[in-house]
């Protein structure tokens, strides 16, 4: 009988199977060594943790190196159409886990740690998040790169390299702070700058009209440096690329006020140019019209497009080089993807390439622009839609303003004639909107300039063709998620420990009295962050935290009911609090939210839904049967039949007692007794100023908890729910998504189909 192999002799075996063949635990020590030597010129009598993490990420990247520069030979002998994902936001969080686990490096890496007398988790919490986004949106951006290199598809990232990201929430007092997201103080490892790809970004100036063609000139130049990170694939040696553009000043800015010996003002007035990648802005949905974020948003377009056209120029053809001067076949080798309207301005900017550079005629570039761009909206939301200020247009980006009043003036006459004498429809579907101040519709340009039109959820495509834009919109359904396979055992093997509770995003004074009757050994209510600008967002934080020191303090249910703030909410906190999460809720009123990238999360992790049906709660309800799930409140026609009939807040607020104590308790200063008119504003909004008809949802959300609670004292019940919510998750893979993109958008073929096998045999379970 063999002997018993030993807890170290068991580490080496998985670590050797992990590793695949690739480099044995001995190579890694010794590469760490010598990074830990030679590239952080440190020993181990003076290196700090962060010396150890960098010498590990570095230890890791060194196998990916080899495989980048493979990949990016592979598409120039090839010659693929390319897909370039152009985003203001990339959330992609931290890198050096996800890196090994796709280079099936974990396992090694973790005895070589272990072996060298650190800790690989430790080592792992000291890298910085890539915080450069605020949500779903950039979060979106960051699953979909991960997929298109697991899938094979030529595909590249673009983005900004903001110097600051989304800012760090900190509670003081029970008000949110903000502290400054300077992720970049230690370095970056993962990203390697290419100033040789370096390119010149204008603004300002103006436009001459000559018999040789149309000129801008007179402009403002900042230069463009892109930062290159790789992207790697899951197991398939395919790694792509993200560039994000630094803002840079050209060594002659300003150069006029030297001349006059202004140098310190010239060499200052440099972070002028500079700024434009120095913050990422901190709503995602809230339109702000500043003029730094319309740079923002040109800078990344106009940088990434001459990269685009220079590639496409540059490309081989089997063992022949060619240099394309045609762009004709454009839209044949380059598909063009915006995420939501902040990369907009692609259309205007890329036929002013086509127009002035290129000199094609309108026709062609139209047609070249138009097969060429595609566009996801992200929401119908009046106060998240981008309208910029012709005069703001105007004095930035003259040229552009003309080519836009231009797509403008053809497209109305298309529609006028469809529709002739229809004044209303065509005030409704021009990219300028009329008023005090005149605007250019941002959606409707995306709308208009692109072959493809989608949202992020069913139900969203269908409420932007009914109402954001009723022509010209090919419709995708769109998963959101991406996730490695769980470990699912038989049923009797589920444990349903209460480690949390719930994903709380209700902030009523009712959630008080309505838990203190559960019995929930403990319920935790987790809470995320406010746009620093949004002053409500805020005080319902603040009311947030009031709540909590009361229920935390109540002597009849202080020991089964807690709420707690875990601020800082980012990729890295998800990634714990998600899986250890029971109850996730998505109870935005319908018709409302976009998708909600964390629903289908949630839901994969075993978690399950109460919610409205809005969003993706809609196909997860079809996925995994409406009664798996906790749905309550209005659909979208009901919300549609009070907008016509009226909603009076004031009749909920009398004719329901629970709720009236709640306000009446929130507006009295039952939760700031030393400053009992805190949260007045938050009751009057909700009682004349509601848009979002919080109140008509209300009985039935209490209901609807009431089952909660129920079921949730029949365990095997309970697990059986989450079950069939695993088992009916696997169409929010973001593979499944992009290659659906692939093959009805970008008109190109996954050359490694991904298809989750790991959940086809969950439904035996129930």
């Amino acid at each position: 009988m063999p002997k018993p192999l030993t807890d170290q002799e068991k580490r080496k075996q998985i670590s050797v199977r992990g590793l695949a063949g690739v480099e044995n635990v001995s190579d890694l020590k010794t590469n760490f060594n010598r990074h830990l030597h030679f590239t952080l010129v440190k020993d181990r009598n003076v290196a700090t943790k962060r010396d150890y993490y960098f010498a590990l990420a570095n230890t890791v990247r060194d196998h990916l190196v080899g495989r980048w520069i493979r990949t990016q030979q592979h598409y120039y002998e090839k010659d693929p159409k390319r897909v370039y994902y152009l985003s203001l936001e990339f959330y992609m969080g931290r890198t050096l886990q996800n890196t090994m686990v796709n280079l099936a490096l974990e396992n090694a890496c973790d005895e070589a740690t272990y072996q060298l007398g650190l800790d690989m988790e430790e080592l792992q919490d000291v890298e910085e998040d890539a915080g450069l986004g605020n949500g779903g949106l950039g979060r979106l951006a960051a699953c979909f790169l991960d997929s298109m290199a697991s899938l094979g598809l030529a595909a590249y990232g673009y983005g900004i390299r903001y110097e600051f990201g989304i800012f760090n929430q900190k509670i003081v007092n029970g008000w949110q702070v903000e502290e400054a997201d300077d992720w970049l103080r230690y370095g970056n490892p993962w990203e390697k700058a290419r100033p040789e790809y370096m390119r010149p970004v204008h603004f300002y100036g103006r436009v001459e009209h000559t018999p040789e063609g149309v000129k801008w000139v007179d402009t403002q130049v900042v230069l463009a440096l892109p930062y290159d990170t790789p992207v790697p694939g899951y197991r398939n040696n395919v790694v792509n690329t993200m560039r994000l553009w630094s803002a840079k000043a050209p060594c002659d800015f300003n150069l006029k006020d030297f001349n006059v010996g202004g140098y310190i003002q010239a060499v200052l007035d440099r972070n002028l140019a500079e700024n434009i990648s120095r913050v990422l802005y901190p709503n995602d949905n809230f339109f702000e019209g500043k003029e730094l974020r319309l740079k923002q948003e040109y800078f990344v377009v106009a940088a990434t497009l001459q990269d685009i056209v220079r590639r496409f120029k540059s490309s081989k053809f089997g063992s022949t080089e060619v240099v394309r001067v045609d762009l004709s076949t454009l839209p044949d080798k380059v598909a063009i993807q915006l995420n939501d309207t902040h990369p907009a301005m692609a259309i205007p900017e890329l036929m002013r390439i086509l127009l002035d550079t290129e000199h094609q005629t309108w026709e062609k570039a139209w047609d070249i622009v138009t097969r060429t761009c595609a566009y996801t909206n992200h929401t119908v939301l009046p106060e998240a839609l981008e309208r910029w200020p012709i005069d703001l247009f105007q004095n930035l980006l003259p040229r552009h303003l003309e080519i836009i009043f231009e797509i403008n003036r053809r497209h109305l006459e298309r529609i006028a004639k469809l529709y002739p004498g229809d004044h209303d429809r065509l005030r409704r579907m021009s990219l300028v909107e009329e008023g005090d101040q005149k605007k250019i519709n941002m959606a409707h340009l995306c709308i208009v300039g692109s072959h493809a039109v989608n949202g992020v959820a069913r139900i969203h495509s269908d409420i932007i063709k009914a109402t954001l834009y009723k022509n010209r919109c090919f419709i995708l359904v769109q998963g959101l998620l991406r996730g490695g396979p769980p470990q699912v055992p038989e049923q009797d093997q589920w444990h349903h420990t209460p480690t949390l509770a719930g994903h709380v995003q209700s902030w009523t004074a009712t959630l008080y009295e309505i838990l203190a009757s559960m019995c929930f050994h403990m319920f935790f209510s987790i809470f995320s962050q406010a746009a620093p600008g949004y002053i409500t967002a805020k005080l319902i934080i603040r009311l947030i935290t009031a709540i909590g020191d009361i229920v935390n303090h109540d002597e009849v249910v202080g020991d089964r009911l807690k709420v707690i703030f875990l601020e800082n909410y980012k990729v890295t906190l998800a990634e714990k609090i998600i899986p250890a999460s029971d109850l996730s809720e998505q109870i935005s009123t319908a018709g409302t939210e976009a998708s909600g990238t964390g629903n289908m999360k949630f839901m994969l992790n075993g978690a399950l839904t109460i919610g409205t049906m809005d969003g993706a709660n809609v196909e997860m309800a079809e996925e995994a049967g409406e009664e798996n799930l906790f749905i309550f409140g209005m659909r979208v026609d009901d919300v549609d039949a009070m907008d016509k009939s009226g909603y009076d807040a004031m009749e909920y607020y009398n004719r329901i007692p629970e709720l009236k104590q709640a306000m009446d308790q929130i507006a009295g200063g039952y939760f700031s007794p030393d400053q009992h008119d805190l949260f007045k504003d938050i009751v009057n909004m909700l009682l004349h100023h509601d848009r979002f008809k919080v109140f008509a949802d209300y009985e039935a959300y209490i209901k609807c908890q009431d089952k909660v609670s129920a079921l949730y004292k029949n365990p095997k019940e309970w697990t059986k729910m989450v079950i069939h919510n695993i088992a009916g998750c696997g169409k929010f893979s973001s593979d499944r998504t992009i290659s659906q993109y692939a093959r009805e958008i970008w008109g190109m073929e996954p050359s490694l189909e991904r298809i989750p096998k790991w959940f086809r045999n969950l439904k035996s379970l129930l």
